[in-house]
C-alpha cells in the first residue's frame, strides 16, 4: 500500500462563486476534488480564497455604518473572520456530504485561522489590494481622514489595503491535532486573518494576505508532501494566450524560478501561485507542487494532468 500523504489544497476564488447561491453550487464541485484525495487514502487540508465574499461583507458593513452612524465601520480583520465562518460552513457541509455519499465516515472541521504578519512589512507602506465598493469623492476623502488609503481607478475611488507576507500560522498546533485525529481540515480562509503581535495580544491588521502564499506557508509548517493549487486553468502555460503558448507539464523548481524572473506570470494571478510552489518545494525533500483545475485535480495528483513542480527532474 502506498504511503499516506498529507496534501494541502488551495482553492481559488472561482472555486467559490460570487453570490451565496453560486457558492453553494461551487463548493459541491470543490468537495468532489477533496473527496477524491481522501478516497485515495490521504490526509487533506483545504485552504480557500475569499475575495468576492470579503468584499461583499466589507461593502455591506460599510453601508450599514453609513446608515447607522452609531455603529463604527467593521475592521478588515473582522470582515475576514466573518468570511472564514460562512465559507467554511458551506465547504465543510459540502465535503461532509460528498464523503458520506462515498461511504466514508470522516469528520470535517473548519478552523478560524489567524496569520501573523510583520508590522514593518514594506507592503504596509505601499498598499495595493483593492477592497470594497466604488466610493464617491466625499467618501474617499472621509476614508483618508480616517487614515485609510484610497486610489482613483477608472471606475471611481477605491480603498486599498496592504498585502503583507505571511510569517506564522497562529492555530497551527490545532490544525495538526485535527489532522492527527484523522479529520479533513478547512483553514487559512482568504489567506488567514492578518494579525500583529502587541505584547500578549494579537491585533487585527488592515490588510489582506495572499491566499496562495498562506497556503504554501501552511504546507511548510505541516511538513506536507504535496501543495495542490486549484485554479481556473488545467495547466500553466508560458506565453499565455498567444500563438507561442506552451503548456507546462512536469518542471523543476529551477525552471519555475527562471520563468518568474522572465516575468512570464502576472502579479496577483499566476505569479503568487508559482512563488508559493517554489518556496514549498525548496524547503523539503521529495515535495511537489501541483497547479491545475478542480475537474482535473485527481488526474493531476496521479501525474496525468496539470503542471507539477519538483525539486529536480
Amino acid at each position: 500500500m502506498a504511503k499516506k500523504k498529507t496534501v494541502v489544497i488551495a482553492l481559488g476564488h472561482r472555486a467559490l462563486g460570487r453570490t451565496l447561491p453560486e457558492q453553494k453550487t461551487a463548493t459541491r464541485q470543490a468537495a468532489k476534488a477533496v473527496a477524491d484525495l481522501v478516497e485515495l487514502g490521504h490526509n487533506v487540508v483545504v485552504c480557500h480564497s475569499n475575495s468576492s465574499q470579503v468584499s461583499m461583507i466589507h461593502m455591506a458593513m460599510g453601508e450599514f455604518a453609513v446608515n447607522h452612524r452609531e455603529y463604527t465601520k467593521c475592521p478588515m480583520s473582522v470582515c475576514s473572520a466573518m468570511s472564514q465562518g460562512y465559507i467554511g460552513y458551506d465547504l465543510q457541509n459540502s465535503v461532509r456530504a460528498e464523503l458520506i455519499t462515498r461511504g466514508i465516515q470522516k469528520p470535517v472541521s473548519t478552523i478560524l485561522t489567524q496569520v501573523l504578519v510583520d508590522p514593518y512589512d514594506e507592503a504596509f507602506y505601499e498598499p495595493s489590494k483593492i477592497i470594497g465598493r466604488v466610493l464617491s469623492r466625499e467618501e474617499a476623502e472621509e476614508e483618508e481622514l480616517r487614515g485609510n488609503h484610497v486610489v482613483q481607478t477608472k471606475e471611481g475611488y477605491r480603498r486599498i489595503v496592504a498585502s503583507p507576507v505571511p510569517r506564522e500560522i497562529i492555530e497551527i498546533e490545532s490544525i495538526k491535532a485535527l489532522l492527527e485525529a484523522d479529520q479533513v481540515v478547512i483553514c487559512c480562509g482568504g489567506g488567514g486573518i492578518p494579525v500583529i503581535e502587541q505584547g500578549v495580544d494579537l491585533r487585527g491588521a488592515s490588510a489582506v494576505i495572499e491566499k496562495d502564499l498562506a497556503s504554501g506557508l501552511l504546507a511548510v509548517e505541516l511538513e506536507a508532501d504535496i501543495l495542490m493549487i486549484l485554479t481556473s486553468v488545467d495547466a500553466v502555460a508560458l506565453n499565455y494566450n498567444t500563438d507561442n503558448e506552451k503548456i507546462l507539464g512536469r518542471i523543476s523548481v529551477r525552471q519555475a524560478r527562471s520563468y518568474c524572473e522572465e516575468d512570464q506570470f502576472e502579479a496577483g494571478k499566476m505569479l503568487p501561485k508559482f512563488q508559493a510552489a517554489i518556496n514549498f518545494v525548496e524547503l523539503g525533500l521529495n515535495r511537489k507542487a501541483i497547479i491545475t483545475s478542480i475537474p482535473r485535480a485527481k488526474a493531476a495528483f496521479l501525474g496525468k494532468a496539470g503542471t507539477t513542480i519538483v525539486d529536480s527532474l
